[in-house]
């Protein structure tokens, strides 16, 4: 039967195709979001056939997919060697046989990156994708090269086969609902829309703490650590959100364009930078016993614009912390008629928590009830968990749902990739302490000494 749509995933048999992109592709067609008419080509080497495939995924720890019903209409498991030639022939076939003229596909790579240039040769070569046909695209997962020339050398590889249009490198934060909210925060509110410059904003913190370890994953973070693994990728583009100019229009081309401005006015306080590994990451499996690599990271940068000029951005980020716990934190100025209060003022906060659980805060003074003139800090929450909104979509499903849409707004364009390796060579290649913290407190004192500041 011919398919409106085929997504084909190569590296089927991966915790990420068990643990995010089948159950998000199951609800999309469960709630009707994507075509009916769909067929999930999952590649792999194993000598499995559908229904052992689809056994093999039930069985994953990881795994989230409750209607296994669901994958048995659509998913179909074709074993290949996805970096040998000779697999692709049968593939072409396979698709070729569900296609029709207006067949859209997408070829979702959740492989790690030393096989993007392969696979991408090959579905060029035996022209699964024609180059700036745009019913046809590749969807990429970072890591986007461990530095500037890595990722020049990805992307040069990639645009030899394939055109801007057609290219989706994924970030999952930029799918959370929250990180979503932030232009609608910013822009459809007066009270943030006027007051989100230099005069009004005292800082700006973006914190992602995890109190697990690397949790078996040595093989990919000993090559990544904190910096290139969180701040290269979700914490700046997290930052230029913030700190963007208003775009001319919210198309993708437009907001892009002022993120990239924001990364290439950034710098860093040399003086106020941190670098942590958790004692016992030596010792954990597959880490060389001579390690260096980072498991916490603290940066104070500043955007260099005349917005923002002048207004530290605090980035902070790692592992075995004293919580789990992801929040954007905006602390305003005092105001000129509070300073004349002789009463202990809270200083006014927006408050952005997007894990675990996802809320917008803001912290105001209010007068305390009662004959006394005393005042107290009060918030006012909006916790998203609270609100029954019916099914609420994770990241990968809203990521998945613009990919067959050709919707490219949460996705990274190369510029941004670019930028923001400028910035993180340039804080790579300053000398710096590794310190090894064995408690969350131990790193809390370090921030206050080098950048007076209490996260």
């Amino acid at each position: 039967m011919k398919k409106d749509l085929i997504i084909t995933i190569f590296g089927s048999t991966g915790d990420l195709t068990s643990r995010k992109l089948l159950p998000a592709i199951t609800k999309l067609y469960t709630e009707k979001q994507i075509s009916e008419n769909v067929l999930v080509l999952a590649l792999g080497r194993r000598d499995y056939d559908t229904k052992s495939y689809l056994e093999f995924v039930s069985q994953s720890k990881s795994n989230k997919v409750v209607n296994f019903d669901v994958l048995h209409k659509i998913v179909k498991y074709h074993k290949m060697e996805i970096t040998q030639p000779d697999g692709y022939e049968s593939l072409k076939e396979l698709i070729n046989e569900h296609s029709h003229e207006h067949t859209k596909s997408f070829f979702y790579l959740a492989v790690g990156p030393e096989m993007f240039a392969d696979i991408s040769m090959h579905i060029n070569t035996f022209n699964l994708v024609t180059k700036g046909d745009t019913t046809k695209a590749i969807v990429f997962e970072k890591p986007f090269g461990h530095d500037l020339d890595s990722a020049k050398a990805i992307n040069q590889t990639l645009w030899k086969y394939f055109d801007e249009s057609q290219i989706y490198r994924i970030d999952h934060y930029l799918g959370k609902e929250m990180i979503q909210n932030i232009m609608t925060v910013r822009f459809a509110n007066r009270i943030f829309e006027e007051a989100w410059h230099n005069r009004s904003i005292k800082s700006v913190t973006i914190v992602a703490k995890e109190d697990q370890g690397i949790l078996g994953r040595a093989g990919y973070y000993d090559q990544s650590g904190a910096l290139k693994d969180m701040v290269q990728s979700h914490l700046l583009q997290i930052l230029s959100l913030l700190a963007m100019e208003v775009p001319v229009s919210y198309n993708s081309h437009d907001v892009k364009n002022e993120k990239v401005e924001v990364m290439n006015n950034l710098t860093f306080d040399k003086h106020a930078t941190i670098f942590g590994q958790y004692k016992g990451y030596l010792t954990e499996p597959n880490i060389k016993p001579n390690s260096k690599t980072d498991t916490f990271v603290f940066i104070k940068a500043f955007v260099n614009t005349p917005r923002f000029k002048g207004v530290p951005f605090y980035l902070m980020t790692g592992k075995k912390l004293d919580e789990k716990v992801s929040y954007i934190e905006i602390e305003f100025e005092a105001t000129n008629e509070q300073k004349k209060w002789n009463l202990p003022l809270s200083k006014n906060k927006l408050i952005i928590k997007f894990a675990p659980y996802e809320s917008v805060e803001l912290v105001l003074n209010s007068k305390t009830p009662g004959l006394r003139e005393n005042v107290q800090p009060i918030t006012l929450e909006l916790n998203q968990d609270d609100i029954d909104y019916g099914n609420r979509s994770e990241a990968y499903e809203k990521l998945i749902l613009d990919i067959t849409n050709g919707h490219k707004t949460l996705f990274t364009r190369w510029d941004e990739i670019e930028s923001s390796w400028h910035f993180i060579d340039k804080i790579k290649a300053r000398p710096h302490e590794l310190v090894i913290y064995e408690n969350y407190e131990q790193l809390k004192k370090l921030m206050k000494e080098k950048a007076d500041v209490v996260i």
